[in-house]
């Protein structure tokens, strides 16, 4: 069975408060892009054995994709194993969700191969244990989140937005930009207020304790809302990643082109667009 994980974008993160827990109380409105991950499942016996072509991608107990298959396992009690070949084209680190992405896609994998035929709440449920995003792409749709992430609401965007994502070589941990949330500062200059674009507004709170450490990040952004095609421009989740909304008719490759020029060589670009 092969099947897709797309990457997601956050088109707004407002962050409410840290929680009792240690996880900050959030409020998200995210989207899938037509940007994916391709995963090729099989079954095979007692154990799970896992490869990815992206050498810098994790293959042991920390992945995410593996934790949540011996979740699986675990839970439904069935004794048997799963050959995942992973295909990785989100990039790590990215604020795009790509390791949830592909821990949700492999639980819908395995509930369907093994005829568990758990709900997507039970679902929903295992995921959310492995991490905060995985309930979101459970969903396939755009989604409001609540709570630290899991609690999540269906939503529909009126139309496609055509995206380009701009990643630095550089990542960002989640785990880090959080913790740095409250006392950070905003940085002179950089525009941090929501943007109101095509009948949406795109904010990010965690832009503020990222900028502060990762400037270029700061200063893509700056460049972009510069640039005549960009209607709106916005950091993903934690980063690395800053989005571009384009206008109508725009020559996504001329401004991925123009970003590469003039900012960094080695910026990877990609043009898609949310689901």
């Amino acid at each position: 069975m092969q099947i897709l994980a797309p990457a997601k974008i956050n088109l707004s993160l407002r962050i409410l408060n840290r929680r009792p827990d240690g996880f900050h109380e959030i409020e998200t409105v995210i989207s899938p892009i037509s940007l994916a991950d391709k995963i090729d499942v099989e079954k095979q016996n007692r154990w799970i054995d896992f490869s990815c072509d992206d050498p810098t991608v994790p293959t042991g107990d920390d992945n995410l994709v593996v934790r949540v298959a011996k979740l699986f396992f675990e839970q439904t009690k069935i004794k048997s194993g799963a050959s995942i070949r992973l295909k990785k084209k989100i990039p790590h680190g990215a604020g795009l969700g790509g390791g949830s992405s592909d821990a949700a896609a492999i639980l819908h994998a395995l509930n369907q191969l093994f005829e568990t035929k758990l709900s997507r709440e039970e679902l929903s449920k295992l995921g959310s244990a492995i991490g905060s995003d995985v309930s979101f792409f459970l969903f396939d749709s755009a989604a409001v989140c609540t709570g630290r992430g899991e609690v999540v609401k269906s939503a529909s965007l009126k139309k496609k937005l055509s995206i380009l994502l701009l990643k630095p070589a550089f990542s960002v941990s989640s785990a880090w930009a959080y913790s740095r949330w409250q006392d950070s500062k905003e940085i002179s200059g950089v525009f941090y207020q929501p943007q109101n674009f095509d009948g949406r507004s795109f904010v990010n709170d965690l832009e503020r304790p990222v900028f502060e450490k990762f400037v270029f990040l700061a200063e893509l952004k700056r460049w972009l809302l510069k640039q005549p095609e960009v209607g709106a421009a916005l950091m993903s989740g934690s980063g690395s990643t800053v989005f571009a909304v384009l206008r109508e008719k725009v020559d996504v490759r001329l401004l991925a082109k123009r970003a590469r020029e003039e900012l960094d060589r080695e910026l990877w670009t990609c043009a898609c667009e949310t689901r």
